[in-house]
């Protein structure tokens, strides 16, 4: 999580949690004029466009108020989907046994992109069991994660 993405969840977590909705997690992907700032969003029984449209307006306000993006951005309110990103530790604790992809923002033993199961996470250390090996992977170098989604 880079430095605006955590100010940005400091500044909108409230926001979100007080209207009843579950503040999942942020992104801000940069790319001139047509960055995204998009914010996920749950509760038990889902979310609709009228919960999105909900977020959109109360988060609207307060960053027209706070104005922590100097950029042009787009506002995107979205649920987490069936491949859930995985933004905190607590995250990885919820779906321990499940599968997920992920990222690396610096190489482990050459490699960057990981999949397997979480086995735990100890010490903000991920234990991921990829073929038969639990590999230790600090949180703190985990760029992206998401569930992999399983259909039954």
């Amino acid at each position: 999580m880079t430095n605006l993405e955590k100010k940005l969840s400091d500044l909108l977590e409230s926001s979100v949690y007080d209207l009843g909705f579950e503040f999942v997690g942020l992104e801000f992907i940069r790319s001139g004029k047509h960055s995204v700032l998009r914010i996920y969003i749950d509760q038990e029984n889902g979310i609709n466009v009228d919960d999105c449209a909900l977020v959109s307006r109360q988060v609207s306000s307060v960053l027209d108020v706070e104005d922590p993006i100097s950029s042009e951005y787009t506002l995107e309110i979205s649920s987490p989907g069936l491949e859930r990103p995985l933004f905190k530790e607590q995250d990885y604790i919820n779906y321990k046994g499940y599968e997920i992809s992920l990222i690396l923002n610096l190489p482990i033993n050459n490699q960057r992109k990981f999949k397997g199961f979480i086995v735990d996470v100890i010490s903000s250390d991920l234990h991921l069991k990829v073929n038969e090996i639990v590999e230790k992977i600090p949180l703190s170098n985990i760029s992206r994660a998401n569930l992999i989604p399983v259909f039954e």
